[in-house]
């Protein structure tokens, strides 16, 4: 079973300022780690940006830009999308299979928004998933905290189960690559 990691959204605007997402530093150490692991394992690492015509993210922008404690390497498949679902109007699918994808391994930010879509549309192709459990986060919004967001995200995510694919929870440390 072929892997690939997708790396979602890891930006300077959603990495520092007023748009911070919670533990920013600590997830991308965490995705650090499962890149590293899927590059020395010769897997596809996908890194994905999200852009916008405004306000956050705007293509170009300082803030649109990775962020810079984020590991990228030459061999890395770089994505740009404007929408939460990754495949949605991109080449992602294309690319997966152009290198005989079976499986993903998914990160990034935010839980809430870009890795859910992702995550779901990911199970509606017919890709199982590993989500890193430990490898997204987001940010307060009125009603929650981040970390009850990622929480239960990863509960809802990895308990669907029409699609007949499943999305298995691991942390960055279990996530291997053969």
């Amino acid at each position: 079973m072929s892997r690939a990691v997708l790396v979602i959204d890891v930006q300077r605007d959603l990495c520092e300022g007023e748009s911070e997402t919670f533990d920013a530093a600590g997830v991308i150490e965490r995705i650090n780690l499962v890149t590293a692991k899927a590059r020395a394992a010769g897997a596809l690492v996908v890194i994905i940006q999200h852009e916008s015509k405004e306000g956050l993210l705007v293509h170009g922008s300082r803030g649109w830009e990775l962020a810079p404690q984020l590991q990228v390497a030459a061999t890395d498949t770089m994505l740009r999308k404007t929408a939460t679902d990754s495949f949605h109007h991109t080449e992602l699918e294309a690319i997966l299979k152009q290198h005989g994808v079976s499986e993903l391994v998914i990160c990034g930010m935010q839980s809430d928004f870009c890795v859910d879509s992702t995550t779901r549309r990911a199970l509606a192709l017919g890709f199982p998933l590993v989500l890193v459990s430990d490898g997204h986060t987001t940010l307060d919004n009125k009603h929650l905290s981040a970390t009850q967001i990622t929480q239960h995200h990863n509960e809802t995510l990895s308990n669907i189960e029409s699609f007949g694919v499943r999305a298995r929870l691991e942390s960055a440390r279990e996530v291997v690559f053969r």
